[in-house]
């Protein structure tokens, strides 16, 4: 039982190891590779090749399926280079098997120790990333070491030898075996890679060897489609093209596994080294040949995963109708509705923050997450729609209402995400922190949030029906704001002054508050000036009176 949980804590260490480096290379070279893998490439090689490099360096096939299927998901690559693409992902993760098969004993503790010093001095820089990944890749390393330990006494337990022994070289069965290996493990390279270390033992024979490696590319396929379950169709014929083509290979092996393994008796060659060359030897042959066939393939994903009308718990643009394109006036009034619900979410993101001043709500995170999202997926929506409309054919005043619309959805995206920012902070200060902010402090932070949320329904009033009284009233009222604003800050410096306990605890956090505050401010009040036609003149004039003279 023991030398059994050695080998499972030992596969769990490869894992482990391969998650890290995953995250670390994401962490230093993500938008690198997003941006290389979202690159219009129409030719195949080329994304065949992207493929490759993108899946040696992240060390996971499954993380490229997950790229590659969200940018498809969002219209940003077409299904032929998508295909392609995971296709040399198949390729990439059978090169990394064969790299990790080297005697590479003497390079884990020196990855480790390199890596904890970086990763622990530096943590926050990129150089401490890469430490993190070189502790991954030490990861790595011992734990191949630990699997071929732990595999060795596993080899003299009778029960285990009769259990490998119902593997008899059935082709199938053996690769539903390898596809559990993969799906359990998370990862078709560990898979691989403890079926090596099996038949390296004698504990399996190389039919059945074989049947486990390809059993394990199929299981890395099922992993990718499952994990897109919750995506749209298109990214989920991404990850169906490329588990047909695992398939596929299965069938063509059938008929050739004897006399591949036959053949494959005659190396001289260990049956480690000849599980690895057979997994680098099929995936390449397999991939190129299969290259020529993305377009067909692409077709056939497109049939058997049609369209469907399900937004899977996301918000979905209500308004932005195609057929209205075509009418600049009418799209825009669409764009403009859209824009409305924009601005309703962010409305109900501030009332989560003064839920979360005032203590009256639970579970926060989980909802702004849920927000956020939302707001993501309509702003994508709104700026697609626009971008779409040629304004060339525009008149001046539908090119006016087209920027304005852009202006105030890309300032209610960057509102919601400060509002985000100051959500995490107000629940970290509460959690890890547990302080609390005084009660005139409070107090004074939920007034100004409140006179916030007023300014921004005024703002999507004036946005809504770019009346030049209402838009000079905004204006009145931004001056008011930030007037409110100074007073609360001297207010809060004077209680400093009288040494106020709770005051100094969350000193830093009040005044990031109320200067995050006024920047949203800004941002809802902006539509004021498109109103007035980009002039504040009326706005100075009602600001140059007194606040004395405005108060009721």
């Amino acid at each position: 039982m023991l030398t059994l949980l050695n080998l499972l804590s030992a596969v769990a260490l490869l894992v482990w190891g391969t998650h890290i480096v995953r995250t670390g290379i994401l962490r230093v070279y993500g938008s690198n590779l997003r941006r290389v893998i979202s690159q219009n490439m129409s030719k195949r090689p080329l994304a065949f090749l992207a493929g490759i490099v993108v899946t040696a360096m992240v060390q996971s096939s499954n993380a490229t399926a997950m790229l590659v299927t969200s940018f498809v998901g969002q219209g940003l690559m077409a299904m032929t280079p998508a295909l392609a693409i995971m296709l040399g992902a198949d390729v990439g993760t059978a090169l990394m098997a064969r790299v990790l098969t080297f005697d590479l004993s003497w390079l884990s503790p020196l990855l480790l120790f390199i890596g904890v010093i970086f990763f622990l001095s530096r943590k926050q820089t990129r150089l401490g990333q890469m430490g993190r990944v070189a502790i991954g890749l030490g990861l790595i390393i011992l734990a191949l070491q630990l699997i071929v330990q732990a595999a060795t006494p596993i080899t003299q337990a009778q029960g285990v030898k009769v259990l490998f022994a119902s593997l008899t070289g059935d082709i199938l069965l053996d690769a539903l075996v390898g596809a559990m290996f993969a799906m359990i493990s998370y990862s078709s390279l560990a898979a691989v890679l403890l079926t090596a270390t099996l038949a390296g033992s004698d504990l399996i024979s190389l039919p059945v060897a074989i049947g486990l490696v390809i059993g394990a590319n199929i299981g890395s396929g099922l992993l990718a489609f499952l994990t897109t379950s919750m995506q749209n169709s298109a990214g989920r014929r991404v990850a169906l093209g490329s588990l047909l083509y695992k398939l596929i290979g299965l069938l063509l092996m059938i008929p050739v596994l004897h006399p591949l393994v036959d053949w494959m008796d005659t190396l001289k060659l260990s049956p480690q080294e000849l599980v690895i060359g057979f997994h680098l030897l099929y995936n390449t042959l397999r991939c190129v040949l299969m290259l020529p066939t993305v377009t067909p393939m692409a077709r056939l994903c497109n049939f058997l995963l049609p369209e469907r009308d399900s937004s899977n718990g996301q918000i979905r643009p209500r308004h932005l109708d195609p057929s209205a394109l075509q009418t600049p006036s009418l799209a825009l009034a669409n764009a403009a509705r859209e824009t409305l619900r924009l601005g309703d979410i962010v409305e109900s993101l501030l009332e989560a923050m003064l839920a979360a001043l005032r203590g009256t709500q639970t579970a926060l995170p989980q909802q702004v997450r849920a927000y956020t999202e939302d707001v993501d997926a309509l702003y994508s929506a709104i700026k697609l729609y626009l971008a779409q409309m040629d304004r060339e054919d525009l008149s001046a005043q539908d090119n006016r209402r087209w920027a304005e619309i852009i202006e105030i959805s890309v300032n209610l995206k960057m509102a919601s995400d400060l509002v985000e920012r100051m959500l995490r902070k107000v629940q970290q200060q509460k959690t890890s922190q547990r302080r609390e902010f005084s009660q005139v402090g409070l107090e004074e932070l939920t007034g100004l949030q409140e006179q916030l949320l007023a300014n921004l329904r005024l703002g999507l009033s004036v946005f809504l029906s770019a009346d030049p009284q209402s838009a000079q009233l905004l204006l009145r009222e931004k001056r008011r704001f930030r007037a409110q604003e100074r007073r609360l800050a001297h207010a809060h410096v004077s209680r400093l002054q009288r040494k106020v306990v709770q005051s100094i605890e969350t000193s830093s956090l009040h005044l990031e508050l109320i200067a995050d505050m006024k920047r949203l401010n800004s941002l809802f009040c902006s539509s004021a000036y498109v109103v007035l036609g980009g002039s504040d003149t009326g706005g100075l004039m009602l600001d140059s009176v007194p606040d004395e003279a405005r108060q009721p």
